[in-house]
């Protein structure tokens, strides 16, 4: 027979079981449901991202320049990206070397959509996180909804939606940790927490989060470490790390403080920017709304403020709103602090809150579908033909790349960015001090208001360049000299 071992202190939490390897078996199979959760989603995703790559609708500027990095690691080599500048380390914009785990999967697999797949194989884990975890806390029924109101989330959406991003990682991570917190296992938490210094420089202050939540169960020791290491890295990171890289010795996002700088930043400015213009308040209310408002009663909602508190102190209005990838990392907090919300009401709250937290599983699914239709998230797409269809402007990009030489220097734009930057040395319009091999210019996405040969030779003077393809406003050119 198996025995169990009960955490001090935890009235809450589930028992560990310590039992011979034949029951770990039957308990492994009994989350079956949970493993099919996270594969429906993640091949939802899959084929969503894939789809949009191969008709060349994809979010091309950052999935390139992840793709890059990774092709860096890939060889062995620094994560160079030339998009951003010839000979760009990406150690010198964000300090993200979690992404060298790619690396072997890139060299087997040299692609774009390796990073697309493993994004989406990510956020699948963390969908069989949270729904394991929220079966523990109440029962099979409420967490599988639970989980599944958590893959159908916006903020998860408007990340597959922007491709691959670094925060992928994160968002796993991340989940582990709140579910090493409900669970009281504390130390777990504190070591789980640890990778998320690899995912991006902010992510420091996420792990002083996660110390905090140690200090206010009275664990002293491991708390203060957490606290004072999470903030030390950032700042060892953006003050000495990511400088070292960057060509200008700077980290490029003090400039978005009020005041351009970190010397000059205006205190006033940032403190007022928490909560000022009301599009943060709004970006706030679909945070917590999604979750009928349940997450509000536990204190894992903590763990939320570092990212909500660095996107709303910068003067960048990009970070502010409901878009992009930024909200992703929010989702596996707001989620399972709604399940530690309602399990608290339900045993500890008024009648009414308890009558409340009973409805919290439906409301929530109620809330993720309807949100979800209401912005027209990303897996509406599944059914509309045109997610499938890239017609004969998609087939006219697909020509122009077959023209170019695989190791060729290329300048290219959206939409051709990922396509050639994992065969390819590519650089971004502009006038580069490099004279690429070829040039690529889709006329529908951007026009220089001049010829292409012209343009080509007035932004690379003393070369000479011919069209050698022009189909669908696709046009290739080729240096000849």
């Amino acid at each position: 027979m198996g025995t169990t071992v009960n955490i001090p202190g935890a009235d809450t939490a589930p028992p560990i079981d310590t039992s011979p390897p034949g029951r770990l078996r039957e308990r492994a199979v009994g989350r079956w449901p949970h493993l099919a959760l996270g594969a429906a989603f993640c091949a939802a995703w899959t084929v969503l991202s894939v789809a949009r790559y191969l008709r060349f609708g994809a979010q091309e500027w950052d999935l390139a320049i992840f793709t890059q990095g990774v092709r860096g690691y890939a060889h062995l080599g620094a994560p160079v990206s030339d998009i951003k500048g010839p000979g760009f380390s990406l150690l010198g914009d964000h300090f993200s070397p979690i992404i060298a785990v790619l690396a072997p999967f890139y060299r087997v697999f040299p692609s774009a959509v390796t990073l697309l797949v493993a994004q989406a194989v990510l956020f699948a884990v963390s969908v069989v996180v949270v729904s394991v975890t929220a079966e523990q806390l109440t029962t099979r029924a409420k967490g599988l909804a639970v989980g599944a109101a958590y893959g159908l989330s916006w903020g998860l959406q408007r990340a597959v939606d922007a491709d691959f991003h670094e925060i992928a990682f994160a968002v796993p991570i991340i989940a582990v940790v709140a579910r090493q917190l409900l669970l009281k296992r504390w130390d777990r938490a504190a070591w789980w927490s640890l990778p998320l210094l690899l995912v991006k420089e902010d992510m420091g202050l996420t792990v002083a989060a996660v110390g905090v939540l140690l200090l206010l169960n009275r664990r002293w020791q491991s708390g203060a470490l957490l606290v004072s290491g999470g903030v030390a890295a950032v700042s060892v990171i953006v003050y000495r790390v990511i400088p070292w890289f960057a060509p200008d010795h700077h980290y490029a996002y003090f400039t978005a403080l009020p005041g351009g700088s970190a010397a000059h930043a205006h205190l006033g400015s940032m403190l007022l920017g928490l909560v000022w213009p009301v599009v943060k308040w709004r970006t706030v209310a679909w945070v917590v709304g999604i979750t009928g408002l349940l997450c509000l009663r536990s204190p894992l909602m903590v763990l939320a403020l570092p990212t909500l508190g660095w996107r709303f102190a910068s003067s960048d209005q990009s970070y502010w709103g409901t878009a992009w990838h930024y909200s992703a990392v929010l989702m596996p907090v707001v989620f399972l602090a709604a399940v530690d919300g309602m399990v608290r009401l339900e045993r500890s709250g008024p009648p009414w809150a308890r009558a409340y937290a009973r409805q919290g599983v439906p409301l929530m699914v109620g809330a993720a579908v309807a949100v979800s239709a209401a912005m027209s998230l990303t897996l509406s797409e599944l059914a509309d033909p045109a997610t499938y269809q890239g017609g004969a402007h998609a087939a006219a990009l697909r020509a122009a790349d077959r023209l170019i030489p695989d190791g060729a220097t290329v300048e290219t734009g959206n939409p051709q960015l990922a396509a050639l930057a994992s065969r390819c040395t590519v650089f971004w319009p502009g006038g580069d001090p490099v004279a690429p091999q070829y040039i690529t210019l889709d006329l529908a996405w951007w026009s220089p208001g001049m010829t292409p040969v012209a343009y080509a030779e007035m932004a690379h003077r003393g070369s000479v360049y011919v069209q050698t393809f022009d189909q669908q406003q696709v046009v290739v050119l080729r240096r000849v000299g």
